[in-house]
C-alpha cells in the first residue's frame, strides 16, 4: 500500500478550517500535523505542542509550509475548540481502516474511560467511550457521554458513526440493551454482550437455564464448551466458557434480536495458596462456538490494556487538565491516533520507549508516521 493512500490531506479533505479567514495565520493542515507529532513525541497540551513545534522547526519545515512559523499555544487551543469531533473522528476513523488495510476488522470492543481531571465546578469529567478493534490495535473513534447521561445513550451514537459489518461488536454489561443489540444487527455486525444485574431479568433466565443444564448433564440440549488455562507471575488461572444454543427457556427471547447462544464463563484464579472464583454470562447474535465466544470475551479487555491502559500511563490522560469540551475531545482523539500509530511500529519496545526516541530522534518520528502519513505529499 502506498504512503499516499494514507496521507493526511487525502483523509482530511471533509475536515473544515473552523477559523475566520482574516484569523489564518498558519495553514489548516500543517497545524494538523505539528499536534500529531507532538502528541506521538510526548506532548501532553497546547503549550507543549507549541514547544514541539518551535523545537522541530527545521525539520517540520522539510513538508510543511509555515508561513508565518509555528503557531503559539493559544492557536492550537483556539483551532481545536473549534474541530467539530464528529467530522474529525470520521476522517480519523478513514485513516485508520487504511491503515488496517486489507486485514479487516474482526471485532470491536466498546467501552468507556473518564478522564478524571478534566472536571469544572459546572461540569463532570470527561468522559468517553471507544471503540477498539482488538485484532488490529487500532481505535475507530469515540463520543463523549453527555453530562446528564451515561454510556446507554453515548454507545448508540458510537455505532452509528462505525461499519459494523461482518465484525463482532464486544460490550460489557451498562451495553446490554435490546436497543443496541437491534442496532448492531441491523448494521450487519454480531454482538457479544455481558449479562449482569441490569438486566435482572435476562441474568435470572440464564442463570436457571444453566442450572438446570448442569443438573441433567445437558441432555437434550446443544451447548459446547472451551477450556484455556495460563500460568506465570505466581498465578494459574483456568476459565472454562460454556455456550448453549438456542435457548428456550429466556422469557423475553423475541426482543433481544436475533439472539441465539447464551453462555457462563467460570474464572478460576489461584495466587499462592488462595483460590477465588468468579462467574460470568453473556449472550450473543452468532451460531458459533464456545471458542469463538471465549476468545471474544478475552479478547474485548484488549481495549483495557492495549488502549486505556496506555493512555493513563504513558499519555497522562486521567491528570490532562483540559476543560473545553470539544478541545479535550479532540486531544482525546489525538491520543487515540497516537496510540495506534506507536503501536504499528515494528520496534518491540514499549509505547513509553517509543515515545522518548521519537521525541529525541526525528529519523524514528517519521517512521512512525511514514506508514500512515505521507510527510512529503501534505
Amino acid at each position: 500500500m502506498s504512503t499516499s493512500s494514507l496521507s493526511i490531506k487525502k483523509h482530511f479533505r471533509k475536515l473544515k478550517d473552523p477559523r475566520r479567514r482574516h484569523r489564518r495565520r498558519h495553514l489548516f493542515l500543517d497545524i494538523l500535523v505539528i499536534a500529531i507529532c507532538g502528541v506521538i513525541s510526548g506532548c501532553t497540551s497546547w503549550t507543549q505542542i507549541a514547544a514541539f513545534g518551535r523545537k522541530r522547526h527545521d525539520w517540520l519545515k522539510r513538508f510543511l509550509t509555515l508561513p508565518n512559523g509555528i503557531p503559539c499555544h493559544d492557536t492550537f487551543e483556539r483551532v481545536f475548540e473549534r474541530i467539530e469531533p464528529v467530522v474529525f473522528q470520521s476522517c480519523f476513523r478513514e485513516w485508520m481502516l487504511a491503515l488496517a488495510g486489507t486485514v479487516g476488522i474482526e471485532q470491536i470492543a466498546i467501552d468507556g474511560k473518564t478522564a478524571r481531571s478534566s472536571g469544572t465546578t459546572d461540569l463532570g469529567p470527561l468522559h468517553l467511550v471507544s471503540a477498539w478493534a482488538t485484532k488490529n490495535h487500532l481505535s475507530l473513534g469515540q463520543v463523549a457521554v453527555d453530562e446528564k447521561s451515561n454510556e446507554i445513550t453515548a454507545i448508540p451514537k458510537l455505532l452509528e458513526l462505525l461499519d459494523l459489518k461482518g465484525a463482532l461488536v464486544s460490550i460489557d454489561a451498562m451495553g446490554c440493551q435490546k436497543e443496541i443489540a437491534a442496532q448492531i444487527r441491523a448494521k450487519g455486525g454480531h454482538y457479544l454482550l455481558t449479562v449482569k444485574g441490569n438486566q435482572e431479568r435476562l441474568r435470572a433466565d440464564i442463570e436457571s437455564c444453566f442450572e438446570r443444564a448442569l443438573e441433567t448433564d445437558f441432555a437434550g440440549l446443544h451447548y459446547d464448551n472451551y477450556t484455556t488455562k495460563e500460568k506465570g507471575h505466581g498465578r494459574q488461572e483456568v476459565r472454562s466458557y460454556t455456550i448453549i444454543r438456542n435457548p428456550r427457556e429466556i422469557r423475553d427471547r423475541d426482543v433481544w434480536r436475533d439472539l441465539c447462544v447464551i453462555g457462563m464463563c467460570v474464572s478460576e484464579r489461584r495466587v499462592q495458596d488462595q483460590t477465588s472464583t468468579e462467574v460470568r454470562y453473556f449472550i450473543g447474535s452468532k451460531k458459533a462456538g464456545a471458542r469463538y465466544y471465549g476468545k471474544g470475551l478475552r479478547n474485548h479487555w484488549g481495549i483495557e490494556n492495549n488502549l486505556h491502559w496506555q493512555l493513563d500511563v504513558n499519555f497522562g490522560e486521567d491528570q490532562n487538565r483540559t476543560k473545553e469540551r470539544t478541545a479535550g475531545q479532540n486531544l482525546g482523539l489525538l491520543r487515540r491516533l497516537a496510540v495506534s500509530l506507536l503501536k504499528h511500529h515494528p520496534d518491540k519496545e514499549s509505547i513509553a520507549c517509543k515515545r522518548l526516541q521519537a521525541a529525541w530522534n526525528t529519523e524514528f518520528l517519521e517512521e512512525v508516521v511514514r506508514g500512515s502519513v505521507n510527510l512529503a505529499n501534505q
